[in-house]
């Protein structure tokens, strides 16, 4: 498969000479063009960092991240904000929704932003809405919605653009059992009906069960792989909470 992101020995510190951490240490691996990899770890292992250095939220210490052949680590400051709404979707665990904006204002804001014609942002949105079955609410403004309905709006405005990578930490963080099954559905059949390519962090085991392959860090290093490969559902969640047995830490199960 074609590889759309590289992760080449990147490592991270903060802090001063006198106080430095290590938040990630060496780490390297491959994304293939439509993967769904899960990332987990107990709090403090780098799992986050991570996440935010491939987003360019945060700058690596060392290392390279290449997204197609574009090394990311060298955008300059000028031209990030253009890079992250061309190439990426990011699904919050909070839903950072503009509360001023209606869910269909929120969709299309990253259309809006980059001036596409009104007609095709009007089509996309609907088009999309009926797929997250949300178009009955696009009129309605984020408090006036369920956690589940805001965070499927989340999910539409992370895919409208058609990123290259769409990066989620923690999406069924702030929902119940019911909320986060259907959210994992829709993540699932973005990736095999649409073929996205999902980067998403978890402390959660049912929810990593649902990604193809899962990297565990421990203490900024990469722990473990496994890959789901032809196991079921079911055989490839037992081998999760096999790993994370041997790793520690605060894990837990929507279930």
């Amino acid at each position: 498969m074609e590889k759309l992101l590289v992760v080449d020995n990147i490592q991270k510190y903060y802090g001063n000479k006198d106080n430095i951490t290590k938040a990630i240490d060496n780490i390297s691996f491959d994304v293939n063009d439509g993967d769904f990899i899960g990332i987990m770890g107990a709090s403090g292992s780098g799992k986050t960092t991570l996440l935010n250095c491939i987003s360019t939220i945060d700058n690596v210490s060392s290392g390279h991240i290449f997204l197609e052949d574009k090394d990311i680590t060298q955008i300059n400051d000028e031209n990030i904000a253009k890079f992250r709404r061309e190439n990426l979707g990011f699904i919050f665990q909070d839903f950072n929704l503009l509360d001023t904006l209606t869910v269909e204002e929120n969709i299309a804001l990253i259309l809006t932003i980059n001036k596409h014609n009104q007609q095709d942002i009007d089509n996309k949105v609907f088009e999309l809405a009926l797929k997250l079955g949300i178009e009955d609410i696009l009129n309605k403004y984020p408090y006036q919605i369920s956690g589940g309905q805001k965070q499927r709006c989340a999910v539409a405005r992370a895919i409208v653009n058609n990123p290259r990578l769409i990066l989620a930490d923690e999406p069924t963080g702030s929902l119940g059992s019911k909320s986060a099954r259907q959210l994992l559905d829709i993540m699932n059949d973005m990736n095999e009906k649409l073929k996205v390519t999902i980067l998403m962090v978890t402390h959660d085991s049912f929810c990593a069960s649902y990604c193809k392959k899962i990297l565990f860090l421990k203490d900024g290093k990469i722990f473990n792989k496994i890959e789901k490969g032809d196991k079921t559902q079911k055989e490839f969640y037992n081998q999760i909470l096999d790993v994370l047995s041997l790793l520690g830490g605060d894990f837990r199960d929507v279930r």
